[in-house]
C-alpha cells in the first residue's frame, strides 16, 4: 500500500513498489528431531556463500549457497542445509522464555564471528563456526557490535575492535589471533550500540546516549518512551574510570566536541517531539588530550581481566537503576533503587507499562536515527542526531513502532560513498511492524524515504504468512505481533530480473511487408535477436544486502528494478486507454511517472538504459495519443506538448518509429537493410497508434502540433555525428527529408512577395544551408515545387559552385521560381564569385556580371578579398573582349582606388572623351558650366571653394561626374610625383578653354605659368581660398576632395612660396571691387606677414590706405624685426660667454704644462 498526500491510502501491487521480496531460503526445519515448542528464526546473516540463521530454541542452522548457471545470468542461487550448532548459553531453567540465539556477528576480515545466545557471548572461526579462542565465553552480555561503520579498522596489524556489553559497562576489545579488551567505558545496561569513528550511540532500557569512546564522555540524549519519566537528557558526563564529573549543556556558547560539527543539514519535516528534544544542546570541549590513539591502538589487555575503578556514588545509583530496569532475565537480582532525596516534593514518577526495544541506525558517516514512541501498538518517530547530539533534519514518523529497523541507500544529497552501487543512491527507511487488515494481524515492512523533503508517501510491503498462525513476540506479558525481523546482512545477495531485459533488449519494428526479404537478411535478423536475447538476460540483477525473516521462511528484500516499476505504471495507463470509450489517455499519470525521474542521474548501464525506455514508452504514448486526437488538440494544455517534446529528445527513440506514425510523412521513413530496432516494450504501444494513425490522410493542419514537430526533427538534426546513434545513415536521411517536406508544405502558404522573410521559409533557408543527408531526395523535392532559389541554397551546401551560379542565372533570366527569395540577386554573384577559386568560373561569370551591370560586375576582378586574382592588364583585357563597357569602371578602381597611376592616362583620356562629347555637341552643357562661374563669383565670403561648390551642387549627368573625377585626377590628388601627358591634355581642352577654367589654371600650374594660374583663380573664378592654397603648395595639388587621403605633397620652399604670395598680392591689389581688395588683401597681408618684405609691400600699397588698415601687417612686421634684434643680442652675449670659456680653459691648460725653456749650444 501506499499512503498520498491527502493521507488516503492506495494499494500498490509489486510491480510499482520501491522493494520486492525474493525468496531466498523458504520452510526451513527449524526445530530438530525430539524438540519441543514452537521455533522461529530469531535472526540472519550471510557472510560469503554461507547463510546462518539463529533459532529461539538456541541454535544456528548453516546453509551454503550454490551458484546458478555461469551462462544464464538470469537463475539465482539456491542455498542447502549443512549443519546445525548449538552455540555455549546459559541453559539453567528460568521462569520466563529465553530469547534464543539474539545476535550474529561477522567479522570476514579476521575471519571470526561472535555469537550471542541467551546472555552468553561465545567465539567462532569463519565459515564453519568452529569454536575460537579456547571457547571464550563472556557470561551476562547484552549486546555486541559497534563495528566502525567508517571502515577505519587496520584489520592487517591491528584486528577488529567491537563493543561487548556487559553488566555495569561496555568494553571495547579487540579481535584478531586473540582477544584481547582495549578499555572499558562505564555504561550500564547497553542493549544496542552503532559507532561512527569515536562516536558511538547507544541506548539502555530507558534512553540513548551518544558516548566519546576514545575520551570517554558522554551525553545523554532523549528517551526510548516518551512515558518515562525517569531518563535525563542533556547532560555532559566524564565517564572514564575515577571520574565522573557532570558538565550542563549550553546550546551556543560551548565548543562541541567532534572534530566537525554537522550543521544539521536536514530537513524541514514537521514534528510534535520538540519537547524530547529542547534539552538537546552542544557539549563541553574534552577534559582530556586528544593526543591519543583515535582508534584504541593503546596495548590491550586480555579479555578476561577486570579492573575495579573506584567508583563515585553517583555511578553506583546509575548503574543500580539502570541494571534493575533491563528486561533480560539473565541479569542476577539486582537491589532498590535507592529513596527519594528527602527534599523532592514531586511524586515518584510513572513507569512505563511496556518497555519499547531501542533502534539506532546511522545513514550518513554524521548522524544517527533513533526511535521513540509511547508504546508497541502505537504510532513511532524517528529522530536524527549528529556526532554533537544536536537534533538535524526533521523527524519520520512510523504508523507503528517499529520491531526491527534499517536505512539503505546513502542519500540523494550525499555523493557516492565507496562500497555503495548506484540502486543504493535513494535513502529509504524500513521497518518491520504489524497492522491490522481486514481484521487480521498482517506482517508488514513500512517503508520511507529519509533522504528528501517532505517525504510524505509511504509503502507498505506486505510480509507473507508461512503458517495460519505465525509465531508472535511477548515481552512483559504484552503482544508485540507477529515475529519478523530485517537484517542487513555482511554480503549481497544478487538477484537476477528477467523481466528488465524482457522490456529492455531490441526488437525490430515492422513497418512494412517483410517478406521479401532476402535469405541473408533473416540469418542477420536472427543473429541480432539471438544478441539482444543474451544483452537482456544480464541486465536487472540487483544486489541487496536486506534479508527479511518470518516464521520458517527467509526472503531478500530487493529494490524493485525502476524499468519494471515505472513500465508498470504506465502500463496501467495503456490499459485504461483500451477500456475507454474514447480511446485517451490519461496524460496526468504518464506525467506524473515523468517527474518522478527528471534530474535522476543515470550510474550503471541498466539505470541508463530503464530511464531511456521509459522516457521513449512515456514520450511515444503521448505522442501516439496527440496525433490520434489531432481533430480535438487546442484543448490540451501546452505544458503537456512541451513535456512530449521534451521526453521525445531526451528519451532517444528512434525517430522513424515517430515519423511512422506521422501521415505524409510516414512515406520518408527509410528502414534499411537492418530495419529498425527498438526497445521490445515499446513494440506493443507502436501496434496500438499505427492502426490509429494510420486512418488520417494527411499531415494535421494544426499549427501548435506542426511547431512540435519541426522542432523534434531539428533536434535530431543537431545529434549528426554522434557516435551512440544507430543506423546513423538511415535515420538522418529519414529526418531530413521528412523535414524538408514539410517546410516546403508549410512555406507554400507564404505570400510570394512578403517584406521579410516568415518564420518558414527561414527554417527551410536553415535546413537546407545547414546541408541534407538525403541530398538526391532534396534535389527531386525541389525541382519538383520549383523552388530554385532554395536549391541553390542546398548547392551552396555542397560547394558546388557551378551548380549554384547555373541556377541563379537561370532565376535573373526570368526563370520560375517559386517562393522568391532571390533579392538582389546580381549583388549576390558578385559576392559568391569573390568567394571562390575557380578561374574559369570567375571569368565566365564576372563578364556576364559585367555585361549585366558593369559597376557590379568590375567589383568581381578589383575585389582585394578576392579568391582569383588577374593582373591588371589581364583584367583589362578580358573586359575589353566580354565586356567593354566596364573598362571605365576597372581603370577607376586602378587609378584612385590603388593609386596605379600607370592608367591615369587611359582613364584620363577616357574623361575627356565623356566631358568633351557632351560640350561639342551640346549647347546647353556649355551655358549650365559658364552659371557656375557667375553664380561662384557672386557668392560674398566666406564661401567655399569652387571644388566644394560644384561637388555640392553636382549635376546628376554622368559627363559631370567624370569632370569631377577628371579635376581630381589631373588636379594633384595622387601627389607630386604623379606625371601625365601635359601636353596631349592641353590640346584637347583648348578649343573649350573658356568653359574648362579649372582645368586651364591647372595645366597652366603644371607648366609653370603661375603668374596667368593665379589671374584665372582671383579674376577668373573669384576662388581666393584656393588661391592662397596655390601659394602654399606651389601649384602642386589643386581642386581635389578635402575629405580622404591624399597623396604626401613636396612643399616648395619659403622662397618660393614668397615668390608666388609676392603675384598673389599684385593680383589682390587688382580686384575691381574695391571692398573686396581692402578685404583680401589685409587678409592676406595679415596671415602671410612673415612671406612678405616690408619695404617691397609699402612701395605696393598706395598712399591713401591708412595706418589702422595695414594695423595686422605692421604690428606682425615689427615684432618680427624686434625678435629678430633680440636674438641676436642674445646670440652675441652667448658667444662672448662662450669667447671666455675657450680663453679661460687655454690660460688653465697653459699653466699646467708650465714653461718650456730652449737654450743655444755655445759654440
Amino acid at each position: 500500500m501506499q499512503e498520498t498526500g491527502d493521507g488516503s491510502e492506495v494499494l500498490v501491487g509489486a510491480p510499482t513498489g520501491s522493494y520486492v521480496l525474493r525468496p531466498l531460503v523458504q520452510d526451513i526445519s527449524l526445530s530438530a528431531e525430539g524438540q519441543s515448542g514452537h521455533a522461529h528464526i530469531t535472526c540472519v546473516e550471510l557472510c560469503g556463500d554461507n547463510l546462518y540463521v539463529g533459532t529461539s530454541h538456541a541454535e544456528i542452522l548453516h546453509f551454503v549457497s550454490i551458484p546458478a548457471d555461469l551462462a544464464d545470468e538470469s537463475q539465482a542461487p539456491s542455498f542447502i542445509f549443512a549443519s546445525r550448532l548449538q552455540p555455549a548459553h546459559n541453559a539453567t531453567a528460568s521462569p520466563h522464555p529465553k530469547p534464543g540465539v539474539q545476535q550474529i556477528l561477522v567479522l570476514p576480515k579476521v575471519q571470526k564471528a561472535c555469537i550471542l545466545c541467551n546472555g552468553t557471548l561465545s567465539f567462532y572461526s569463519l565459515p564453519e563456526l568452529s569454536p575460537a579462542f579456547g571457547n571464550t565465553t563472556v557470561a551476562n552480555c547484552t549486546w555486541v557490535g559497534g563495528v566502525d561503520l567508517n571502515g577505519n579498522n587496520r584489520v592487517e596489524e591491528q584486528g577488529m575492535v567491537v563493543m561487548i556489553c556487559v553488566k555495569s559497562k561496555v568494553r571495547l576489545v579487540r579481535i584478531q589471533d586473540e582477544v584481547r579488551r582495549v578499555r572499558d567505558i562505564q555504561y550500564p545496561g547497553c542493549l544496542v550500540s552503532t559507532r561512527r569513528g569515536d562516536y558511538s550511540c547507544v541506548a539502555d532500557a530507558h534512553s540513548y546516549a551518544l558516548l566519546d569512546v576514545e575520551n570517554q564522555q558522554r551525553i545523554s540524549l532523549f528517551p526510548i518512551s516518551s512515558m518515562d519519566e525517569n531518563a535525563t537528557a542533556g547532560k555532559v558526563e566524564d565517564i572514564s574510570s575515577g571520574n565522573n564529573s557532570t558538565f550542563g549543556r549550553s546550546s551556543s556558547s560551548t565548543r562541541p566536541l567532534s572534530g566537525d560539527s554537522t550543521d544539521g543539514r536536514g530537513h524541514g519535516r514537521s514534528t510534535s517531539l520538540g519537547a524530547l528534544v529542547s534539552g538537546i544542546g552542544r557539549r563541553q570541549n574534552s577534559p582530556q588530550s586528544r593526543s591519543r590513539d583515535r582508534s584504541g591502538l593503546s596495548t590491550p589487555e586480555p579479555l578476561l581481566k577486570e579492573t575495579s575503578p573506584a567508583r563515585s556514588p553517583s555511578h553506583t545509583k546509575t548503574e543500580s537503576r539502570t541494571e534493575n530496569s533491563l528486561p533480560s532475565p539473565t541479569l542476577p537480582d539486582k537491589p532498590l533503587p535507592p529513596p527519594p532525596r528527602s527534599d523532592s516534593l514531586r511524586p515518584p514518577p510513572k513507569r512505563p507499562e511496556q518497555i519499547l526495544r531501542p533502534h539506532v541506525c546511522s545513514p550518513t558517516e554524521s548522524e544517527f536515527l533513533l526511535t521513540t514512541g509511547t508504546a508497541a501498538k502505537e504510532a513511532g518517530v524517528g529522530i536524527f542526531v549528529n556526532l554533537d547530539g544536536d537534533v538535524v533534519r526533521g523527524t519520520l514518523e512510523f504508523s507503528q513502532y517499529p520491531q526491527t529497523m534499517i536505512v539503505d541507500g546513502y542519500g540523494i544529497e550525499v555523493d557516492n560513498p565507496q562500497g555503495f552501487s548506484s540502486e543504493g543512491r535513494e535513502g529509504f527507511v524500513l521497518a518491520s511492524m504489524t497492522r491490522m487488515t481486514d481484521g487480521t494481524e498482517q506482517a508488514i515492512v513500512e517503508i520511507q524515504r529519509w533522504d528528501i523533503e517532505d517525504a510524505r508517501d509511504k509503502e507498505w510491503l506486505e510480509i507473507p504468512r508461512s503458517s495460519p498462525e505465525d509465531p508472535k513476540i511477548f515481552e512483559n506479558g504484552h503482544d508485540l505481533g507477529i515475529k519478523s525481523g530485517l537484517r542487513m546482512v555482511d554480503t549481497g545477495i544478487k538477484v537476477p530480473f528477467p523481466e528488465v531485459g524482457a522490456l529492455l533488449r531490441g526488437q525490430r519494428l515492422k513497418l512494412r511487408n517483410t517478406q521479401a526479404i532476402q535469405l541473408g537478411q533473416d540469418e542477420s535478423q536472427l543473429n541480432r535477436d539471438t544478441e539482444e536475447l543474451q544483452f537482456g538476460k544480464r541486465l536487472g540483477g540487483q544486489t541487496t544486502r536486506i534479508t527479511l525473516w518470518s516464521g520458517s521462511n527467509i526472503w531478500s528484500v530487493t529494490r524493485n528494478p525502476m524499468a519494471i516499476r515505472l513500465d508498470a505504471a504506465l502500463s496501467k495507463s495503456l490499459v485504461a486507454t483500451q477500456t475507454n470509450e474514447n480511446n485517451n489517455v490519461d496524460r496526468s499519470d504518464i506525467i506524473k511517472v515523468v517527474n518522478g525521474i527528471k534530474g535522476h542521474e543515470a550510474l550503471s548501464e541498466t539505470e541508463f538504459l530503464s530511464l531511456g525506455y521509459i522516457r521513449q514508452k512515456a514520450s511515444l504514448i503521448l505522442f501516439g495519443e496527440l496525433l490520434s486526437q489531432a481533430t480535438r488538440i487546442e484543448g490540451l494544455p501546452s505544458a503537456d506538448m512541451r513535456i512530449t517534446e521534451g521526453l521525445l529528445m531526451e528519451g532517444g527513440l528512434d525517430p522513424r518509429s515517430a515519423l511512422a506514425l506521422v501521415p505524409t510523412l510516414r512515406e520518408e521513413v527509410i528502414e534499411g537493410d537492418k530495419g529498425i530496432w527498438i526497445h521490445a516494450g515499446l513494440i506493443s504501444v507502436m501496434e496500438m497508434f499505427f492502426p490509429r494513425t494510420q486512418a488520417l490522410e494527411s499531415l494535421p493542419q494544426n499549427a501548435e502540433l506542426l511547431g512540435f514537430i519541426k522542432r523534434y526533427l531539428g533536434g535530431w538534426r543537431q545529434r549528426k555525428g554522434f557516435g551512440s546513434i544507430a543506423d546513423e545513415a538511415e535515420v538522418f536521411q529519414t529526418v531530413d527529408a521528412a523535414l524538408l517536406r514539410m517546410l516546403i508544405i508549410q512555406d507554400r502558404k507564404v505570400p510570394l512577395h512578403a517584406s521579410k522573410p516568415s518564420p518558414e521559409r527561414a527554417e527551410l533557408y536553415a535546413l537546407v544551408d545547414s546541408g541534407l543527408n538525403c541530398f538526391d531526395r532534396a534535389i527531386a523535392i525541389l525541382e519538383q515545387y520549383h523552388r530554385l532559389y532554395v536549391l541553390s541554397r542546398l548547392y551552396q551546401s555542397r560547394r558546388m559552385a557551378r551548380k549554384v551560379l547555373g541556377t541563379w542565372k537561370r532565376i535573373i533570366e526570368g526563370e520560375t521560381d517559386e517562393g522568391g527569395g532571390f533579392i538582389d540577386g546580381e549583388n549576390e554573384v558578385r559576392k559568391y564569385l569573390v568567394n571562390i577559386k575557380d578561374t574559369a568560373l570567375v571569368d565566365e561569370y564576372g563578364t556576364w556580371l559585367a555585361r549585366r551591370n558593369p559597376t557590379l560586375g568590375v567589383q568581381v576582378f578589383t575585389n582585394d578579398s578576392s579568391r582569383v586574382k588577374l593582373e591588371p592588364h589581364q583584367a583589362i583585357m578580358l573586359l575589353r573582349r566580354r565586356a567593354p563597357e566596364a573598362v571605365k569602371d576597372y581603370l577607376e578602381h586602378l587609378v584612385f582606388g590603388k593609386k596605379n597611376v600607370k592608367y591615369a592616362n587611359d582613364l584620363i583620356s577616357y574623361y575627356l572623351d565623356s566631358v568633351l562629347t557632351v560640350l561639342d555637341s551640346s549647347e546647353d552643357a556649355r551655358n549650365r558650366l559658364g552659371e557656375t562661374y557667375e553664380l561662384y563669383r557672386a557668392l560674398r565670403p566666406p564661401k567655399p571653394t569652387y571644388r566644394e561648390y560644384i561637388a555640392a551642387n553636382a549635376l546628376s549627368d554622368p559627363w559631370w561626374r567624370d569632370r569631377l573625377r577628371l579635376l581630381e585626377l589631373i588636379g594633384g590628388s595622387h601627389g607630386s610625383d604623379f606625371a601625365y601627358d601635359v601636353g596631349q591634355v592641353l590640346s584637347r581642352i583648348e578649343p573649350f578653354e573658356q568653359d574648362l577654367v579649372p582645368e586651364s589654371i591647372i595645366l597652366d600650374g603644371r607648366q609653370g605659368r603661375h603668374k596667368q594660374a593665379l589671374r584665372l583663380l582671383t579674376h577668373g573664378l573669384g576662388d581666393y581660398h584656393t588661391a592662397v592654397n596655390y601659394c602654399l603648395l606651389g601649384g602642386a595639388s589643386i581642386f581635389h576632395p578635402t575629405q580622404g587621403s591624399v597623396a604626401p605633397l613636396a612643399r616648395p620652399s619659403q622662397e618660393e612660396q614668397a615668390v608666388l604670395f609676392g603675384y598673389l598680392l599684385t593680383e589682390f591689389l587688382g580686384i575691381e571691387d574695391v571692398s573686396d581688395r581692402l578685404e583680401r588683401t589685409s587678409e592676406l597681408l595679415a596671415r602671410f606677414s612673415s612671406w612678405y618684405d616690408v619695404h617691397q609691400v609699402l612701395d605696393q600699397i598706395p598712399e591713401s590706405w591708412s595706418v589702422e588698415l595695414m594695423s595686422g601687417f605692421l604690428i606682425s612686421a615689427f615684432r618680427k624685426l624686434i625678435t629678430e634684434k633680440n636674438d641676436a643680442m642674445i646670440t652675441k652675449a652667448l658667444s662672448g660667454a662662450e669667447n671666455l670659456q675657450v680663453t679661460h680653459a687655454f690660460v688653465e691648460k697653459c699653466e699646467a704644462i708650465g714653461p718650456h725653456v730652449e737654450s743655444a749650444e755655445i759654440t
